[in-house]
């Protein structure tokens, strides 16, 4: 946990004006500062910031907190991040309750100064192909064929990069910069030396800036004008832009999202542009790659709402199956998950522009919740006709099902499911929780051996659903105390091996999803072990902050009980009595801090 009085320290050298005042056009009245809130839809201004209280508060929609929670809501951010953020620029350092060792502190170091430098590479590319665009009227009719006006491509940065092998050369003072082609700006073949060649990575194409939520250029997309090949491109991983966690548009949705209440998450960016000169500032595009819980979750930061729209072919179906796949775990009963299908020879942007906005959104009206397609997915290829078929149906939605979080739309779909199979709703229930893992015994935990501190063996079933609720949910690490931290450290083998690895990516990468972590993992040799830990799922499991806290009490009070077996069972001196009584005091307040939880 962050110390109080460092976040009040922060506080107080922070200039809340300037910090939303980057975001908000704000206008000095008394004491105050006023505009226009970024959190609704208004015309007169009734967003204050009072600089005398470090605080903000709109009269219009509640919305009220300090420069944290402005960056939290306004930028999407963790609550940590936008506190290091905030320190960063004020010259303070976040405490840590368990700080690095040195030289991972200077690793850290360096790779946010590397990430600063590349960003600046990028964002001097975005000029050069903003400058492009205005001088090259052949890119300029495109856009405006498309619909496009001046305005909205200002407001996306749109560019153009010109034919041409090297034409970044006038842009650069040294077209030779390692740093070029680490971000993906140049192409470079060959070893070094007279026979290497370099060239320009996006030639003759139209360019979109990829931003992320601050705003910050981390790659690009380019559509050619012709008709060659690839028709998009774009910037290849880097440090800086990682497509199954960015998406097209998000920066600029901002306020539409928060106005009308819902994220449109389209397939390309001219679908986010079109849909934005049309009214709909609200689409966001994924970057080439299907939609990953990364996505989802960092949708879920801006509303509750989500539509995917896809086009209605084969394709667009087997991409609404990946998107719902990705959304299920995300899916409470508080948020909303709807399927959008347009006729087979449209995509969003072509249909906006032949049918008109109204069109488009009476389209969005009719879009199918998740529940039902949930079902459609899980009866694709299954014949419902006969018992083989709805077998396979069953089949194909019970991990679909499991998926949900615990709920009430989760409930309500078991039923359903069984009708469709012709089953009754407790039949189903108890062939699937038949088939679902058991949860950990601790008889049995109990009967295992002893290690003493340094190196302590907890129940395997108690340690593995502690590192599958950390893996899944990692910004939770630094919301354990230190005495908790300790005792995950001192688990031994695999667990410790998984944990030790989980805490350096958390400091190098910051929270990162399960789906972000099982990809970073895959040459670790315990990988396998670690899924298998994720995938054991109990169909009734809480995944939520007070299960881990119970956890780590039932960890505690276990790893406790085996420490005072061993006391008795060696037959303690007078001293080691004493020990073993103090052992009894701290198994009793777990118990009491489990108890605690459970009531």
């Amino acid at each position: 946990m962050i110390p109080q009085g460092f976040l009040d320290d922060l506080l107080s050298r922070v200039d809340i004006v300037d910090i939303v005042g980057r975001h908000v056009q704000l206008k000095k009245s008394g004491a105050s500062h006023v505009g226009l809130c970024p959190f609704h839809a208004e015309k007169t201004p009734s967003f204050n910031v009072i600089p005398g209280r470090q605080f903000y508060h709109c009269f219009g929609c509640g919305a009220s907190g300090n420069a944290i929670r402005f960056l939290v809501e306004q930028n999407g951010m963790g609550f940590r991040e936008a506190v290091v953020d905030l320190a960063q620029e004020v010259g303070m350092v976040v405490p840590d309750d368990t700080p690095l060792d040195p030289a991972a502190q200077q690793r850290a170091m360096q790779a946010r100064v590397h990430q600063a430098t590349l960003g600046e590479v990028l964002a001097r590319a975005a000029a050069f192909y903003a400058r492009q665009l205005r001088a090259h009227p052949p890119a300029i009719d495109y856009l405006k064929r498309r619909g496009l006006s001046g305005e909205i491509a200002k407001r996306f940065g749109l560019g153009y990069a010109p034919p041409g092998w090297r034409n970044l050369a006038s842009a650069f003072p040294r077209y030779d910069d390692p740093l070029l082609a680490e971000s993906g700006m140049v192409i470079v073949q060959g070893d070094e030396g007279p026979e290497q060649k370099r060239y320009d990575r996006f030639r003759g194409r139209v360019m979109f800036p990829i931003r992320s939520v601050k705003g910050e250029v981390i790659g690009f997309g380019g559509r050619v004008l012709d008709g060659g090949e690839p028709k998009y491109l774009n910037s290849p991983e880097t440090p800086l832009f990682v497509k199954g966690r960015e998406l097209y548009g998000l920066y600029e949705a901002r306020a539409a999202l928060r106005a009308k209440g819902c994220a449109l998450v389209v397939e390309g960016y001219m679908d986010v542009v079109a849909l934005a000169q049309s009214g709909f500032g609200n689409a966001v595009a994924t970057l080439g790659t299907a939609c990953t819980a990364d996505h989802v979750q960092k949708l879920f930061r801006f509303t509750d709402t989500v539509v995917f729209a896809f086009d209605g072919d084969a394709a667009g179906r087997r991409a609404a199956g990946r998107a719902l796949e990705a959304a299920l775990p995300h899916a409470t009963d508080l948020r909303s998950v709807r399927f959008l299908f347009l006729p087979p020879e449209h995509d969003p942007d072509s249909y906006v522009r032949e049918l008109g906005p109204a069109a488009f959104e009476a389209q969005l009206a009719e879009a199918v919740p998740l529940s039902r397609q949930l079902i459609a997915h899980a009866g694709h290829g299954a014949d419902l006709a006969s018992a083989e078929g709805r077998a396979r149906m069953l089949a194909q939605a019970k991990p679909l099902w499991l998926a949900l979080p615990e709920g009430a739309l989760r409930r309500q779909l078991l039923p359903e499911l069984a009708r469709q199979a012709q089953l009754e709703a407790a039949d189903l229930a108890a062939l699937w929780g038949q088939r679902a893992a058991a949860p950990p015994r601790p008889a049995q935990a109990a009967a295992r051996p002893l290690l003493r501190p340094g190196h302590r063996r907890a129940p395997a079933g108690l340690a593995d659903q502690a590192l599958r609720l950390l893996l899944r949910h990692g910004d939770w690490w630094e919301q354990l105390s230190g005495e908790d931290q300790g005792l995950l450290h001192e688990l031994g083998g695999t667990h410790a091996a998984v944990l030790a690895w989980l805490e350096r990516q958390l400091t190098e990468h910051g929270a990162m999803t399960w789906a972000a972590l099982d990809e970073a993992m895959a040459d670790e040799a315990w990988a396998t072990t670690a899924r298998a830990w994720l995938a054991a799922v109990v169909a009734e499991e809480d995944y939520s902050f007070t299960n881990l806290q119970r956890v780590l009490q039932q960890l505690w009070i276990a790893v406790l009980r085996r420490d005072a077996q061993a006391l008795v069972e060696s037959d303690p001196t007078v001293e080691r009595m004493a020990e073993l009584r103090q052992l009894y005091e701290r198994i009793d307040s777990h118990k009491a801090a489990l108890s605690a939880i459970a009531g």
